[in-house]
Order: structure tokens, then sequence, then C-alpha cells
């Protein structure tokens, strides 16, 4: 299987290969700089793997919830490549990319995840090790109050993301003795992106590049979004 995954949804932006059973990853903290930098890390990837799009099966792309700008620039570029090379792409939360990183880093098999949504909220998301050894989903992703996370069941959880970087108390009162620590300074990787974009493509999951849209989770954003007014929506 060949794909290539994105994820630009933080201040990292990292765009990854996998290609004959291993990974190539490249990977820089440059706020501000997504737009500029993430061709540049594709062509390079392909180059030395000595492929094109065209060679691929497909296109995963950290799909939100994130930065606003970021999650766009991930989407419309997805769309672009995809579309040129007539490519399915798959939509990859980041929440849950940001879980599986710190699943293949440090061990933790239960993450609690949590970006800083600003407006005194947070994205936030639950991630669990089931039968297998891949981490998943508990519950669905939401934009909440630090204050009103919702308790996961367990005690053995680890806070992982900018939201326990930006709201350490809250969270920290909010979740009590389900808190056993916190897993400082980690970002979502577009190889993490691309271990759950081949799972999904395993499965069937692959949609066309019209459907790679962002997800903000903010209604008010999805609402203006829905709309269509200036600034929002799909690129």
């Amino acid at each position: 299987m060949k794909l290539l995954a994105i994820e630009t949804a933080t201040e990292a932006c990292s765009a990854a290969l996998v290609y004959d059973g291993a990974v190539a990853e490249r990977f820089v903290i440059a706020p501000r700089e997504h737009a500029r930098r993430i061709l540049g890390m594709i062509e390079e990837l392909l180059a030395e793997a000595s492929l094109t799009l065209a060679g691929l099966d497909a296109i995963a792309f950290g799909r939100g919830p994130g930065a606003f700008t970021g999650v766009r620039i991930a989407a419309s570029v997805t769309q672009g490549l995809a579309f040129g090379a007539d490519l399915p792409v798959i939509p990859v939360s980041t929440l849950h990319a940001l879980a599986v990183g710190v699943q293949r880093v440090h061990g933790r098999d239960a993450v609690l995840a949590a970006f800083d949504a600003r407006m005194g909220e947070v994205y936030w998301g639950a991630y669990l090790r089931g039968a297998g050894p891949a981490i998943g989903p508990v519950g669905g992703e939401r934009v909440v109050a630090p204050d009103s996370v919702p308790l996961p069941g367990g005690t053995d959880w680890y806070g992982a993301g900018s939201g326990f970087d930006r709201y350490p108390q809250r969270l920290a009162a909010r979740l009590g003795p389900v808190l056993a620590g916190v897993v400082a300074g980690c970002l979502p990787r577009a190889r993490d992106v691309a271990a759950i974009g081949v799972e999904a493509l395993r499965t069937g999951a692959g949609v066309p590049a019209e459907q790679a849209l962002p997800v903000y989770l903010r209604d008010e954003v999805v609402t203006t979004r829905a709309g269509g007014a200036p600034g929002a929506g799909r690129s």
C-alpha cells in the first residue's frame, strides 16, 4: 500500500509517505508557514521514494479539529492533489492522530486528547485501546469548557495536547482521579494520520476528493461554513 498523509491543524506542519512497508516523514514546527512548506515536503517525499501521485493508493489528511486556517490548508491541498491524480481521500481526526502518537511514543493506551479551542473551551476526545493493538475513539469529539469535559470510566487515563497546557488546573480538577498523568509537548503528526489512514483504507473507507472537508466542531463555525460566508468552508 502506498499512502500520502498531510497534517497542518496545529503549529506543527508535517507530511508522511507509507510505501513498501516503510514510513518516511517530514515534520517541522512552523506557525503560519504551513501553506508555504507543505507542498515542498510532499515533493521531497515522493522524489525520495521514486513515486508520483498517480502511483499512490490514497491521500489521508488531518481534517480537524484544530486551527481554522491550518485545517483548511490540509483539506484544500488534499483536494487539489486527489482531484488531479484521481485518488480517494481519507479524512482523519487530528485528536485521534494525537492519541495514536501518544500510544506510539509513550506506550499509553488510554488517552484524553485536548486542543485549545480558544474562547475558554477545548476540542476534546477520549481514545482507548480495545481488543487489538490500535487505540480508537470512545464516544464522540466535542468542543466544551474544561470544567465540563465528559468523565471517562477507569482511572488510568493520560492527557495530551495544548488544552492541557492552556487549562491544566481546570482539567485536573474536573478529571480528578481519572487522570493518571499528562504527556507534555505532544502534537499531531502526519505519520500517525497515515497509520489511521492505512487501516481505514483497508476497510474501504476512502471517499471522493470533493469530500475532503474540514471539521471545526464549533457550531457557529459549521453554520457559517454551510451558509457559504466569505472565508468559510472548502477552498
